[in-house]
C-alpha cells in the first residue's frame, strides 16, 4: 500500500482536480521525475493506496466541485494539510479572504475526522519591503489559532522561510522586497510565543525542517519535529493500513524532516501554481490570478 501526495509542487486542490480525477479514473499516474524528466508510473487504485494527502491554500474549487466525497465513495481515505497564513497582498496575492479559508476547515472538519486536518502556518518569514519598512506575516497567527481550534484542528506545522537564491531574486525583481535572515533567538521566541498560544487552545505545534529548534526548546511534550506524511499518524485515523513506515529518503531528514514513504502526483513544470506567493519555492505565476478551475489555464 502506498500514500498518494498531491502535492508538494503545486497547489492540486485548488487548480488541477481535474487532472488528478483523470489519473484516479484511469488507475494510474505518469508522472514526471522534476530533476531528470523520466515518467513513471504511480497505483491509484483503491486497493493500492492506503491514503491521499492533499496539500493547498484554497480548497474551494475541492469542496465545491464535491471531489472529497467523490474520493470517498470510491474508497480513499482522505488527509489534508491547508496552508493558512496571515493575509498579505504582495506575499499572497491571489487567494481568497481569512473568513473564507477558515469556512473551508469548517467544511473540511465535516468531510473527515478532524484529527485528518493538518494547519500549516508556513514559512515564517520576515521582510523589508520598497519602502525601506520591516514587518513579518505573524499578525492574524493567534486569530487564525482560534479558528482552527473552533473547527477542531489539533495540530499546527511551521517552519522558518529559506532564502533560496531564486526567492531572493524573485522578491527583489517583483516587488523591490528583500527577505530578511534573523537569528536563532529570535527564531526561539516565536516559537514559545505559538507554544503559549496553542496550548492554550489544546494544539500540539510540529516544527518542519528545524531540529536544532526544536532540541533547543527542550519541551518534548509540546513541540516535536514535523512528519507532513505520517504513516503512524494515518492508521491513528483509519486503523491498519499495512504501510511500510519507512522514513522518505526523497526529503530532507538531516535537517529534521520526519515523512514517511509517499509517491507526490504533481508536476513543477507541467502544473505551475497560480496563487503567485512571493516566497514560493515551487513554480508560481506572479500575474493572471485564477483561470479556469480556481485559476487553472
Amino acid at each position: 500500500m502506498i500514500v498518494l501526495s498531491a502535492s508538494r509542487r503545486t497547489d492540486i486542490p485548488a487548480f488541477y482536480m481535474d487532472q488528478f480525477m483523470a489519473g484516479i479514473r484511469a488507475g494510474a499516474f505518469e508522472v514526471e521525475n522534476p530533476y531528470n524528466g523520466r515518467v513513471s508510473r504511480v497505483a491509484a487504485t483503491p486497493d493500492e493506496v492506503a491514503a491521499v494527502v492533499f496539500w493547498s491554500k484554497n480548497y474551494h474549487a475541492f469542496l465545491e466541485g464535491g471531489y472529497g466525497l467523490e474520493l470517498q465513495r470510491r474508497g480513499y481515505r482522505l488527509f489534508f494539510h491547508f496552508t493558512v497564513n496571515s493575509p498579505h497582498r504582495v506575499l499572497e496575492p491571489h487567494l481568497p479572504d481569512l473568513e473564507d479559508r477558515l469556512a473551508q476547515v469548517r467544511r473540511l472538519t465535516e468531510l473527515v475526522p478532524p484529527q485528518a486536518v493538518n494547519w500549516r502556518f508556513d514559512p515564517i518569514l520576515w521582510f523589508r519591503d520598497e519602502r525601506g519598512e520591516t514587518g513579518n506575516n505573524l499578525g492574524d497567527f493567534v486569530r487564525i489559532a482560534e479558528g482552527m481550534a473552533r473547527a477542531g484542528v489539533r495540530t499546527c506545522t511551521t517552519s522558518f522561510l529559506d532564502i533560496y537564491p531564486k526567492v531572493r531574486r524573485r522578491a527583489a525583481g517583483v516587488a523591490r522586497w528583500r527577505f530578511l535572515e534573523v537569528s536563532r533567538d529570535k527564531r526561539l521566541q516565536v516559537l514559545r510565543r505559538m507554544l503559549d498560544v496553542l496550548n492554550f487552545l489544546g494544539m500540539e505545534l510540529q516544527v518542519c525542517c528545524e531540529e536544532d529548534l526544536v532540541e533547543a526548546l527542550g519541551l518534548p511534550d509540546d513541540v516535536r519535529s514535523g512528519a507532513c506524511v505520517s504513516h503512524a499518524r494515518l492508521e491513528e485515523i483509519y486503523g491498519p493500513l499495512g504501510l511500510s513506515h519507512r522514513r522518505d529518503k526523497g526529503q530532507r531528514s538531516k535537517a529534521g524532516c520526519g515523512c514517511d514513504e509517499s509517491r507526490d502526483v504533481g508536476s513543477y513544470r507541467r502544473q505551475p501554481c497560480w496563487h503567485g506567493c512571493l516566497y514560493c519555492y515551487a513554480n508560481p505565476v506572479r500575474s493572471g490570478g485564477r483561470r479556469g478551475q480556481g485559476g487553472a489555464p
